[in-house]
């Protein structure tokens, strides 16, 4: 395709290759204008005598912008720093999005879900830096800069704008951790008061939120907050409408973005045919949309319109995966979506 975009595919490992491969023929079933290169990260990496993050998957990143990542496995214990967590410092991806929302055919304890979770990828408890100072004592150092917190405020009331959203909350414990996080809240409120002054903008302390967020998710919209907060409200969103399996995720610098399933690889089931595709179809149709607002080329909008609608009317006709109560196997589930594209 002379005039597709190019991006980098990275299948991962597990069940990365069998959920990608579902995925890239729903892409093209849509039309989507996408021209693939390979790449691999992770085990498959290591297999194929390289490191767990080669540099020249790094590279081709860089080059093309925009990557669409499989679950990949980092070693434990044994010296290999995370896949995801090089990705996110050396390409400067400071944004998690996660969008969490109800989907039909998917019961769950709540009904009407919709929110979006907008984590700072860089900073926070996860920065790596700890030291042991004594045999027996240990600190971990908790980074925040006013650079860093200020672009992940803006990016947030950017999100909302954007998208027509109603409000921006942030989950924050500056109430104990006043200098780190609040600089987070001072860099929010005065992005806000600066640049954005007609969103409406609400602060709160993460473990009232938290308890807030399980009785209503409802009354949330659109929510920001530092590195290991954002690690753990997003997962803990998941919950609220099926888990990790039916929610996508996206990684965006100002410069590149990488869209993944945030689900792990599940080496136990890898190879049997079983797994969900969703999570990183779903990640795909961001993927679309980003690169429609970064182009304009309306047929990656229309794709995305296509695959969505294609999986919420599977879903809604009971067409699912085993881990949501159904009997299709990954390439039915994606035969399943295919049939339905409008």
């Amino acid at each position: 395709m002379s005039d597709a975009h190019d991006i980098v595919l990275i299948p991962g490992d597990g069940i990365g290759p069998e959920v990608t491969g579902a995925v890239v023929k729903v892409l093209d079933r849509a039309g989507a204008p996408l021209e693939y290169h390979r790449r691999v990260a992770g085990l498959a990496a290591i297999d194929a005598g390289k490191d767990v993050m080669p540099g020249e998957t790094l590279d081709a990143v860089r080059q093309y912008k925009v990557a669409l990542k499989g679950p990949c496995t980092t070693p434990v214990g044994k010296g290999f720093t995370s896949v995801n967590v090089q990705l996110r410092q050396k390409l400067n991806l400071y944004a998690a999005i996660r969008p969490v929302r109800s989907l039909e055919g998917v019961p769950t304890r709540y009904d009407h879900v919709d929110l979006v979770i907008v984590r700072e990828n860089t900073e926070g408890l996860y920065s790596g830096v700890e030291n042991e100072i004594i045999p027996g004592v240990v600190t971990t150092l908790k980074v925040a800069t006013t650079e860093g917190t200020r672009r992940i405020a803006e990016r947030a009331f950017r999100y909302v704008e954007k998208r027509g959203r109603q409000k921006l909350t942030v989950f924050h414990k500056a109430n104990i951790m006043k200098i780190t996080d609040g600089l987070f809240i001072d860099s929010v409120q005065a992005v806000h008061d600066e640049r954005h002054p007609d969103v409406p903008v609400e602060m709160m302390i993460i473990d009232a939120g938290c308890m807030k967020l399980v009785q209503d998710p409802t009354k949330f919209d659109v929510l920001v907050m530092e590195n290991f907060y954002g690690d753990v409200v997003s997962d803990l969103a998941a919950g609220l409408v099926g888990g990790l399996g039916v929610v996508p995720g996206a990684n965006i610098g100002d410069e590149d973005a990488v869209f993944e399933a945030v689900h792990g690889s599940a080496p136990d089931i890898a190879g049997k045919g079983v797994a969900n595709p969703l999570a990183l179809l779903m990640s795909a149709v961001m993927m679309l949309n980003h690169l429609h607002e970064t182009t304009g080329d309306g047929r990656c909008r229309e794709a995305a319109a296509k695959i969505k609608h294609g999986y919420n009317a599977a879903l809604a006709d009971g067409q699912k995966t085993r881990d949501l109560g159904g009997d299709l196997g990954t390439l039915a589930f994606a035969d399943a979506v295919i049939e339905r594209l409008s």
